[in-house]
């Protein structure tokens, strides 16, 4: 069903990216834990493969802040703009 309106259309929008979040934080994660084994098990040795994990965990955490940061600002959008969660669901706990 196509949006009636602008409201309709960012609900569908945010509805989307909601999804989408956890699958992005989790990838991220893991791209954290991934440097981290690679700077653990390689700090005697390779310093390549240590610079490489170093780098691997900083855009990690680059990356997590960005989506934590994203979720709040939907959060923002549902709570104080005035789209409301759909069945009553809420997005974050309070």
């Amino acid at each position: 069903m196509p949006p009636n309106n602008l409201r309709e259309l960012v609900s569908i929008f945010i509805d989307l990216i909601q999804v989408a979040l956890p699958v992005v934080v989790g990838f991220a994660l893991i791209a954290f834990f991934w440097g981290l084994a690679k700077f653990i098990f390689r700090v005697g040795g390779d310093e390549k493969a240590v610079e490489e994990g170093k780098n691997l965990m900083i855009w990690g955490v680059i990356a997590l802040f960005v989506m934590i940061s994203i979720w709040g600002i939907i959060a923002f959008v549902y709570r104080d703009i005035g789209f409301s969660r759909p069945f009553g669901i809420p997005f974050l706990p309070s």
